[in-house]
Protein backbone atom coordinates (compact mmCIF):
# COMPACT_ATOMS: atom_id res chain seq x y z
CA UNK A 1 0.00 0.00 0.00
CA UNK A 2 2.64 2.33 0.48
CA UNK A 3 4.25 2.01 -2.87
CA UNK A 4 1.13 2.50 -4.51
CA UNK A 5 0.31 6.22 -2.20
CA UNK A 6 4.06 6.71 -3.21
CA UNK A 7 3.66 6.54 -6.35
CA UNK A 8 0.00 8.51 -7.11
CA UNK A 9 1.92 11.30 -5.02
CA UNK A 10 4.83 11.25 -7.69
CA UNK A 11 1.78 11.23 -10.20
CA UNK A 12 0.43 14.20 -8.93
CA UNK A 13 3.57 15.96 -8.81
CA UNK A 14 4.88 15.03 -11.93
CA UNK A 15 1.06 16.21 -13.38
CA UNK A 16 1.48 19.88 -11.45
CA UNK A 17 5.36 20.71 -11.88
CA UNK A 18 5.18 20.23 -15.45
CA UNK A 19 2.16 21.99 -15.92
CA UNK A 20 2.63 25.11 -14.31
CA UNK A 21 5.42 26.41 -16.05
CA UNK A 22 3.85 25.57 -19.42
CA UNK A 23 0.96 27.74 -18.33
CA UNK A 24 2.60 29.97 -17.80
CA UNK A 25 4.59 30.69 -20.65
CA UNK A 26 1.96 30.33 -22.67
CA UNK A 27 0.03 32.65 -21.78
CA UNK A 28 3.09 34.97 -21.98
CA UNK A 29 3.05 35.55 -18.04
CA UNK A 30 6.97 34.84 -18.33
CA UNK A 31 8.50 37.15 -20.94
CA UNK A 32 11.80 35.52 -21.61
CA UNK A 33 11.00 32.53 -24.20
CA UNK A 34 14.78 31.17 -23.06
CA UNK A 35 14.03 30.54 -19.90
CA UNK A 36 10.55 28.93 -20.33
CA UNK A 37 13.04 26.45 -22.34
CA UNK A 38 15.32 26.28 -19.35
CA UNK A 39 12.69 26.01 -17.09
CA UNK A 40 11.21 23.28 -18.87
CA UNK A 41 14.21 20.96 -19.27
CA UNK A 42 14.99 21.45 -15.91
CA UNK A 43 11.51 20.52 -14.68
CA UNK A 44 12.19 17.52 -17.12
CA UNK A 45 15.56 16.43 -15.89
CA UNK A 46 13.75 16.38 -12.06
CA UNK A 47 11.49 14.51 -12.87
CA UNK A 48 13.25 11.73 -14.95
CA UNK A 49 15.16 11.75 -11.49
CA UNK A 50 12.21 11.17 -9.20
CA UNK A 51 11.06 8.51 -12.24
CA UNK A 52 14.50 6.77 -11.84
CA UNK A 53 14.61 7.19 -7.81
CA UNK A 54 10.88 5.61 -7.66
CA UNK A 55 11.92 2.79 -9.96
CA UNK A 56 15.05 1.81 -7.92
CA UNK A 57 12.72 1.66 -4.57
CA UNK A 58 10.31 -0.62 -6.21
CA UNK A 59 12.56 -2.57 -7.41
CA UNK A 60 14.69 -2.83 -4.27
CA UNK A 61 11.55 -3.39 -2.38
CA UNK A 62 10.01 -6.19 -4.79
CA UNK A 63 13.69 -8.53 -4.02
CA UNK A 64 13.40 -8.27 -0.48
CA UNK A 65 10.03 -9.54 -0.31
CA UNK A 66 11.00 -12.28 -3.14
CA UNK A 67 12.18 -15.85 -0.94
CA UNK A 68 13.40 -18.51 -2.73
CA UNK A 69 13.16 -22.29 -1.55
CA UNK A 70 16.07 -24.16 -0.24
CA UNK A 71 15.87 -27.03 -2.91
CA UNK A 72 17.99 -30.30 -3.22
CA UNK A 73 19.07 -28.47 -6.29
CA UNK A 74 19.90 -25.74 -5.02
CA UNK A 75 22.22 -27.27 -3.04
CA UNK A 76 23.64 -29.33 -5.13
CA UNK A 77 24.39 -25.97 -6.81
CA UNK A 78 25.92 -25.12 -3.82
CA UNK A 79 28.49 -27.87 -3.88
CA UNK A 80 29.27 -27.28 -7.88
CA UNK A 81 31.19 -24.07 -6.56
CA UNK A 82 33.87 -26.61 -4.60
CA UNK A 83 35.23 -27.21 -8.30
CA UNK A 84 36.75 -23.63 -8.02
CA UNK A 85 37.42 -22.66 -4.25
CA UNK A 86 40.52 -22.00 -2.36
CA UNK A 87 42.07 -25.23 -0.24
CA UNK A 88 41.01 -25.29 3.57
CA UNK A 89 41.36 -27.76 5.90
CA UNK A 90 38.27 -27.48 9.01
CA UNK A 91 39.37 -28.55 12.12
CA UNK A 92 35.91 -30.08 12.61
CA UNK A 93 35.15 -33.79 11.98
CA UNK A 94 33.64 -34.75 8.42
CA UNK A 95 31.07 -36.47 10.61
CA UNK A 96 30.26 -33.00 11.66
CA UNK A 97 30.58 -31.69 8.42
CA UNK A 98 27.27 -30.87 6.69
CA UNK A 99 26.48 -28.91 3.04
CA UNK A 100 26.61 -25.84 4.61
CA UNK A 101 29.68 -26.15 7.01
CA UNK A 102 31.70 -26.32 3.96
CA UNK A 103 34.60 -23.62 3.87
CA UNK A 104 33.72 -20.04 2.43
CA UNK A 105 34.18 -20.48 -0.82
CA UNK A 106 35.52 -18.26 -4.36
CA UNK A 107 33.39 -17.60 -7.27
CA UNK A 108 35.72 -16.38 -9.15
CA UNK A 109 35.95 -18.89 -11.86
CA UNK A 110 39.71 -18.14 -12.59
CA UNK A 111 40.77 -19.98 -9.34
CA UNK A 112 40.57 -23.62 -9.96
CA UNK A 113 41.77 -25.10 -6.48
CA UNK A 114 38.57 -27.40 -5.26
CA UNK A 115 38.56 -28.98 -1.89
CA UNK A 116 40.23 -32.26 -2.33
CA UNK A 117 40.69 -32.94 1.26
CA UNK A 118 38.30 -35.49 2.32
CA UNK A 119 37.49 -33.40 6.00
CA UNK A 120 35.53 -31.31 4.06
CA UNK A 121 32.80 -33.65 2.99
CA UNK A 122 30.97 -36.48 4.84
CA UNK A 123 28.94 -39.69 3.84
CA UNK A 124 25.80 -40.30 3.42
CA UNK A 125 25.73 -43.52 2.68
CA UNK A 126 27.91 -45.73 4.37
CA UNK A 127 29.08 -49.23 5.49
CA UNK A 128 31.03 -48.34 8.37
CA UNK A 129 31.08 -51.79 10.20
CA UNK A 130 32.07 -54.04 6.71
CA UNK A 131 35.18 -54.37 7.40
CA UNK A 132 34.88 -55.34 10.98
CA UNK A 133 32.52 -57.92 10.20
CA UNK A 134 34.32 -58.68 6.96
CA UNK A 135 38.17 -58.61 8.39
CA UNK A 136 39.30 -58.33 4.53
CA UNK A 137 42.73 -58.95 3.50
CA UNK A 138 41.95 -56.88 0.42
CA UNK A 139 39.74 -54.34 -0.41
CA UNK A 140 38.56 -53.03 -3.93
CA UNK A 141 37.49 -49.45 -3.92
CA UNK A 142 35.82 -48.85 -7.12
CA UNK A 143 34.94 -44.81 -7.88
CA UNK A 144 31.85 -44.86 -10.00
CA UNK A 145 29.10 -42.48 -11.40
CA UNK A 146 25.94 -43.05 -9.72
CA UNK A 147 24.06 -43.78 -12.91
CA UNK A 148 26.25 -46.58 -13.80
CA UNK A 149 24.17 -49.35 -12.18
CA UNK A 150 25.31 -51.89 -15.41
CA UNK A 151 28.90 -51.33 -14.69
CA UNK A 152 28.31 -52.06 -10.93
CA UNK A 153 26.10 -54.98 -11.61
CA UNK A 154 28.46 -56.31 -13.83
CA UNK A 155 31.43 -56.22 -10.99
CA UNK A 156 28.97 -57.39 -8.61
CA UNK A 157 28.71 -60.36 -11.01
CA UNK A 158 32.10 -60.78 -11.95
CA UNK A 159 35.22 -60.33 -10.01
CA UNK A 160 33.61 -58.23 -7.54
CA UNK A 161 31.67 -61.30 -6.68
CA UNK A 162 34.99 -62.77 -5.06
CA UNK A 163 34.82 -63.24 -1.12
CA UNK A 164 38.02 -65.72 -0.73
CA UNK A 165 40.39 -65.72 -3.25
CA UNK A 166 43.35 -68.06 -2.15
CA UNK A 167 41.98 -68.16 0.92
CA UNK A 168 41.93 -64.57 1.55
CA UNK A 169 39.02 -62.42 2.75
CA UNK A 170 38.31 -59.75 -0.48
CA UNK A 171 35.88 -56.74 0.11
CA UNK A 172 34.79 -54.99 -2.84
CA UNK A 173 33.00 -51.47 -2.21
CA UNK A 174 31.67 -48.57 -4.62
CA UNK A 175 32.18 -45.12 -4.00
CA UNK A 176 30.05 -42.40 -5.46
CA UNK A 177 29.18 -38.82 -5.27
CA UNK A 178 26.41 -36.75 -5.29
CA UNK A 179 23.18 -38.03 -7.78
CA UNK A 180 21.86 -34.59 -8.67
CA UNK A 181 18.55 -35.06 -8.03
CA UNK A 182 15.50 -37.14 -5.35
CA UNK A 183 14.52 -39.52 -7.83
CA UNK A 184 18.11 -40.50 -8.81
CA UNK A 185 19.11 -40.13 -5.18
CA UNK A 186 15.88 -42.93 -4.22
CA UNK A 187 17.20 -45.38 -6.55
CA UNK A 188 20.64 -45.11 -5.69
CA UNK A 189 19.53 -45.30 -1.54
CA UNK A 190 17.60 -48.80 -2.85
CA UNK A 191 20.41 -50.32 -4.53
CA UNK A 192 21.87 -49.73 -1.33
CA UNK A 193 19.84 -51.43 0.82
CA UNK A 194 19.70 -54.59 -1.42
CA UNK A 195 24.08 -55.20 -2.12
CA UNK A 196 25.35 -53.24 0.90
CA UNK A 197 28.46 -52.09 -1.45
CA UNK A 198 27.18 -48.46 -1.42
CA UNK A 199 29.39 -45.73 0.03
CA UNK A 200 28.37 -42.23 -0.53
CA UNK A 201 30.33 -38.62 0.02
CA UNK A 202 28.18 -35.15 -0.84
CA UNK A 203 30.75 -33.84 -3.44
CA UNK A 204 29.66 -33.60 -7.16
CA UNK A 205 30.48 -36.34 -8.66
CA UNK A 206 32.19 -35.37 -11.89
CA UNK A 207 35.63 -35.70 -14.06
CA UNK A 208 37.33 -32.48 -12.39
CA UNK A 209 36.18 -33.93 -8.91
CA UNK A 210 38.46 -37.40 -9.33
CA UNK A 211 40.87 -36.45 -7.01
CA UNK A 212 37.74 -35.48 -3.96
CA UNK A 213 36.65 -39.02 -4.91
CA UNK A 214 40.33 -41.01 -4.49
CA UNK A 215 41.16 -39.11 -0.72
CA UNK A 216 37.51 -39.78 0.27
CA UNK A 217 38.22 -43.51 -0.80
CA UNK A 218 41.69 -43.13 0.99
CA UNK A 219 39.42 -41.44 3.96
CA UNK A 220 37.20 -44.45 4.21
CA UNK A 221 39.93 -47.03 3.86
CA UNK A 222 41.95 -44.95 6.96
CA UNK A 223 39.07 -44.56 9.09
CA UNK A 224 36.97 -47.50 8.38
CA UNK A 225 38.85 -50.28 7.33
CA UNK A 226 42.60 -50.04 9.34
CA UNK A 227 42.67 -53.62 9.53
CA UNK A 228 43.16 -54.27 5.85
CA UNK A 229 46.00 -55.12 4.75
CA UNK A 230 46.20 -53.86 1.11
CA UNK A 231 43.79 -51.99 -0.98
CA UNK A 232 43.29 -51.19 -4.56
CA UNK A 233 41.72 -48.27 -6.13
CA UNK A 234 40.13 -49.56 -9.88
CA UNK A 235 38.34 -48.04 -12.13
CA UNK A 236 34.86 -49.52 -13.24
CA UNK A 237 35.70 -50.33 -16.12
CA UNK A 238 38.44 -53.02 -16.01
CA UNK A 239 38.89 -56.18 -16.04
CA UNK A 240 40.80 -57.84 -12.85
CA UNK A 241 42.86 -60.93 -12.67
CA UNK A 242 42.06 -61.82 -8.90
CA UNK A 243 44.49 -65.03 -8.75
CA UNK A 244 47.07 -63.41 -9.98
CA UNK A 245 47.03 -60.00 -8.00
CA UNK A 246 46.76 -62.50 -4.74
CA UNK A 247 50.06 -64.14 -5.87
CA UNK A 248 51.57 -60.70 -5.75
CA UNK A 249 50.13 -59.58 -2.42
CA UNK A 250 51.39 -62.34 -0.90
CA UNK A 251 55.12 -63.13 -2.49
CA UNK A 252 57.33 -63.35 0.38
CA UNK A 253 59.27 -60.54 -0.83
CA UNK A 254 56.18 -58.25 -1.28
CA UNK A 255 56.13 -55.19 1.43
CA UNK A 256 53.61 -54.89 4.12
CA UNK A 257 53.80 -51.43 4.25
CA UNK A 258 54.57 -47.93 2.21
CA UNK A 259 54.26 -50.37 -0.87
CA UNK A 260 52.39 -49.05 -3.95
CA UNK A 261 52.35 -50.46 -7.42
CA UNK A 262 50.77 -51.01 -10.62
CA UNK A 263 51.23 -49.26 -14.21
CA UNK A 264 54.20 -46.90 -13.52
CA UNK A 265 54.26 -43.60 -15.27
CA UNK A 266 57.70 -41.62 -15.79
CA UNK A 267 58.64 -38.24 -16.38
CA UNK A 268 54.93 -37.47 -17.54
CA UNK A 269 54.49 -33.32 -18.73
CA UNK A 270 52.19 -31.29 -17.27
CA UNK A 271 49.35 -30.46 -20.09
CA UNK A 272 49.06 -26.61 -20.35
CA UNK A 273 46.56 -27.04 -23.27
CA UNK A 274 43.40 -25.32 -21.81
CA UNK A 275 41.07 -26.94 -24.46
CA UNK A 276 42.51 -30.41 -23.05
CA UNK A 277 40.89 -32.23 -20.18
CA UNK A 278 43.87 -32.89 -18.81
CA UNK A 279 44.77 -28.95 -18.49
CA UNK A 280 46.54 -28.17 -15.07
CA UNK A 281 47.31 -24.51 -15.04
CA UNK A 282 50.46 -23.22 -13.81
CA UNK A 283 49.18 -22.20 -10.39
CA UNK A 284 47.57 -25.11 -9.50
CA UNK A 285 51.00 -27.15 -10.51
CA UNK A 286 54.24 -25.52 -11.41
CA UNK A 287 56.15 -28.05 -12.07
CA UNK A 288 56.81 -29.30 -16.01
CA UNK A 289 56.52 -32.77 -15.10
CA UNK A 290 54.38 -34.51 -13.01
CA UNK A 291 56.61 -37.30 -9.85
CA UNK A 292 56.61 -40.61 -11.04
CA UNK A 293 52.75 -41.92 -10.50
CA UNK A 294 50.54 -44.80 -10.84
CA UNK A 295 48.04 -44.75 -13.88
CA UNK A 296 44.83 -44.32 -12.09
CA UNK A 297 43.04 -47.41 -13.65
CA UNK A 298 43.88 -49.84 -11.16
CA UNK A 299 46.78 -49.37 -8.05
CA UNK A 300 47.25 -51.64 -5.21
CA UNK A 301 48.81 -50.52 -2.27
CA UNK A 302 49.90 -51.65 1.36
CA UNK A 303 47.04 -50.23 3.69
CA UNK A 304 49.12 -47.70 5.67
CA UNK A 305 49.55 -45.47 3.04
CA UNK A 306 45.53 -44.55 3.06
CA UNK A 307 45.72 -42.53 6.10
CA UNK A 308 49.32 -40.93 4.97
CA UNK A 309 47.94 -39.78 1.71
CA UNK A 310 45.18 -38.07 3.29
CA UNK A 311 47.50 -36.48 6.03
CA UNK A 312 49.93 -36.06 2.90
CA UNK A 313 47.25 -33.83 0.61
CA UNK A 314 47.06 -31.27 3.56
CA UNK A 315 49.96 -29.93 2.07
CA UNK A 316 49.89 -30.86 -1.47
CA UNK A 317 47.75 -28.30 -3.17
CA UNK A 318 45.32 -30.19 -5.24
CA UNK A 319 44.58 -30.58 -8.83
CA UNK A 320 42.26 -32.29 -11.43
CA UNK A 321 44.17 -34.58 -12.34
CA UNK A 322 43.73 -37.41 -9.16
CA UNK A 323 46.17 -40.39 -10.01
CA UNK A 324 49.08 -37.94 -10.57
CA UNK A 325 47.81 -36.23 -7.69
CA UNK A 326 48.08 -39.51 -5.75
CA UNK A 327 51.85 -39.61 -7.03
CA UNK A 328 52.65 -35.62 -5.36
CA UNK A 329 51.01 -36.58 -2.14
CA UNK A 330 53.83 -39.98 -2.24
CA UNK A 331 56.34 -37.81 -3.47
CA UNK A 332 55.69 -35.76 -0.37
CA UNK A 333 55.78 -38.03 2.13
CA UNK A 334 59.28 -39.35 0.23
CA UNK A 335 57.62 -42.57 -0.78
CA UNK A 336 58.14 -44.02 -4.28
CA UNK A 337 56.08 -46.28 -6.19
CA UNK A 338 56.88 -50.04 -7.02
CA UNK A 339 57.66 -51.53 -10.39
CA UNK A 340 55.24 -54.80 -10.12
CA UNK A 341 57.55 -58.20 -10.49
CA UNK A 342 56.25 -58.33 -13.73
CA UNK A 343 54.99 -55.01 -15.16
CA UNK A 344 53.54 -56.67 -18.51
CA UNK A 345 50.91 -57.88 -15.84
CA UNK A 346 49.29 -54.54 -14.95
CA UNK A 347 48.13 -53.20 -18.90
CA UNK A 348 45.96 -50.46 -20.25
CA UNK A 349 44.54 -52.92 -23.22
CA UNK A 350 45.09 -56.08 -24.52
CA UNK A 351 43.29 -55.20 -27.72
CA UNK A 352 41.46 -58.17 -28.98
CA UNK A 353 40.26 -60.84 -26.51
CA UNK A 354 42.37 -63.83 -25.80
CA UNK A 355 42.13 -65.97 -23.55
CA UNK A 356 45.73 -67.02 -22.64
CA UNK A 357 46.68 -63.23 -22.52
CA UNK A 358 43.85 -62.32 -20.01
CA UNK A 359 44.67 -65.52 -17.59
CA UNK A 360 47.89 -63.56 -17.74
CA UNK A 361 47.05 -59.96 -16.41
CA UNK A 362 46.26 -58.65 -13.11
CA UNK A 363 44.85 -55.44 -15.24
CA UNK A 364 43.46 -53.80 -18.30
CA UNK A 365 40.56 -51.49 -19.67
CA UNK A 366 37.43 -53.40 -21.42
CA UNK A 367 34.82 -51.48 -23.69
CA UNK A 368 31.51 -52.09 -21.73
CA UNK A 369 30.28 -54.37 -18.59
CA UNK A 370 28.60 -56.58 -21.33
CA UNK A 371 32.42 -57.09 -22.37
CA UNK A 372 33.28 -57.65 -18.74
CA UNK A 373 30.74 -60.71 -18.24
CA UNK A 374 31.52 -62.36 -21.78
CA UNK A 375 34.97 -62.71 -20.85
CA UNK A 376 34.92 -63.82 -17.23
CA UNK A 377 32.21 -66.30 -18.46
CA UNK A 378 34.74 -67.67 -20.60
CA UNK A 379 37.87 -67.51 -18.30
CA UNK A 380 35.66 -69.41 -15.79
CA UNK A 381 34.74 -72.10 -18.12
CA UNK A 382 36.26 -75.73 -17.93
CA UNK A 383 39.18 -76.14 -20.08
Amino acid sequence: MFVVSALLDFILLHTFTFSLPSLLCSLGRDTAPHRCQIKTGFILLLTLAFLLTAVAYVSEFSLKTAVLPDTFYEKVLNQTRSYYVVIEYPSASKNQTSPSQIPTQSTDMSVHHHVAHPSNYHFILDEPDKCSQWDPFLVFMVPVAPHQVEARNAIRSTWGNESSVQGKAVLTLFLVGLTGGPEAQQKLEEESRQHRDLVQSNFVDSYFNLTIKTMVIMDWLATRCPQASYAMKVDSDMYIGLENLMSLLLAPNTPRENYITGLLMWDRPVIRDKNSKWYVSEELYPEPKYPTYLLGMGYVFSNDLSGKIVEASKKVKAFNIEDAYVGACLKQLGIAPSSPPDPSQFRAYLGQYKRDDFLRVITTILGSPQQLIDIWEDLKRPT
